[in-house]
């Protein structure tokens, strides 16, 4: 199966990237490049900084993911360390997609060093995801429920009753999930397979971590609008909730061409010129500079690793003796 998956994942995503390549450029054929420049160049100073602040606000928010998942685990690590391995996990696996395999190859071979074995990074990433997707039912049932119109945006003609029932539902499943973990429920059992109910101070936090990092991710895309057509934060939140899943769902690396075609579907009203400026803008803060900086990281954590296994080998030749004959003796007789 791991080898079957080896391949398929490349493979959907690929296909994925080529088809939301072709609905991309069925939206953007008749924009320049020049005005997508144009409208970069008139995003002010202020929005950028707010823009960068977002992203720390995001990526400290998928850091506390990691705590959490650690904390059920009884497991202590200090915070610096955390903040690397989770950094440059989401850094590389927003990147590369398939977000749940490449970001438990990355934390096996990081937590794996520090005494986790590989049925705990298991137990970490899975718990990480579910904080991921408990964050994104949370805010979308927020938004469907005090914003149901927001569905007309990608669905003409939706029932407005429908998108208002979909939000309480969601709502309603964030419920059950805090009151399974306060009243302690039995584990739902799928086979062999059992999911029991973190603690309760573990589901709080999750409540807390999840809908921040989302909030930040798409404070990188609202700040770098214009005001001039701007929907306002709340929509902005949802076309990004809704474009960030079907970009994870796609496996598109990066969720390429499939934000970009979500966001131009879903905002009309504005400057396509302007919403590409704001997702280029997305795609360097969340996504290139992150990368650069998680690539150093895990170059610099490789060669502390070789140069460790390399000193260990040597300690070990001179403590059994295999270092090499002495030579104290020569030209003694």
């Amino acid at each position: 199966m791991k080898k079957k998956l080896e391949y398929v994942w490349p493979v959907v995503g690929l296909a994925a990237v080529v088809f939301s390549a072709w609905l991309l450029y069925r939206e953007l054929k008749d924009i320049s490049a020049s005005e997508v420049f144009d409208s970069i160049a008139a995003i002010q100073l202020k929005h950028w900084l707010l823009a960068g602040l977002s992203t720390i606000v995001a990526y400290g928010a998928l850091a506390w993911y990691d705590r959490i998942a650690l904390l059920h685990l009884g497991k202590k690590l200090s915070w610096v360390v955390i903040s690397l391995v989770s950094f440059t996990t989401y850094a590389l696996s927003h990147n590369i997609g398939a977000s749940v395999l490449s970001g438990a190859m990355v934390r096996l071979r990081a937590y794996g060093t520090m005494g986790l074995s590989l049925a705990e990074v298991g137990v970490l990433v899975a718990l990480c995801s579910f904080t991921f997707g408990l964050g994104s039912v949370l805010l979308g049932g927020l938004v469907l429920v005090g914003e149901p119109e927001i569905v007309n945006r990608l669905v003409e003609d939706a029932p407005i009753w429908l998108s208002r029932l979909a939000g309480i539902a969601m709502l309603a499943f964030v419920a059950l999930y805090v009151l399974g973990s306060w009243r302690e429920f039995k584990p739902l059992k799928i086979g062999n397979f059992a999911i029991y109910y973190p603690r309760l101070n573990i589901t709080l936090r999750q409540l807390f971590a999840a809908p921040l990092e989302l909030l930040g991710a798409a404070g990188i895309i609202y700040f770098a609008l214009p005001e001039a057509g701007n929907p306002g934060y709340f929509v902005v939140l949802g076309v990004f909730l809704a474009s960030f899943s079907a970009a994870l769902i796609s496996h598109a690396p990066g969720g390429l061409g499939v934000l970009e075609f979500v966001f131009l579907k879903a905002m009309p009203d504005m400057d396509p010129a302007d919403v590409l400026a704001a997702l280029l803008v997305f795609r360097l803060f969340y996504l290139l500079i992150p990368l650069a900086f998680s690539i150093v990281v895990v170059v610099l954590f490789e060669r502390s690793r070789i140069a460790r296994t390399l000193k260990e080998r040597v300690t070990a030749k001179v403590g059994t003796g295999k270092a090499g004959p002495s030579r104290s003796g020569d030209g003694a007789s």
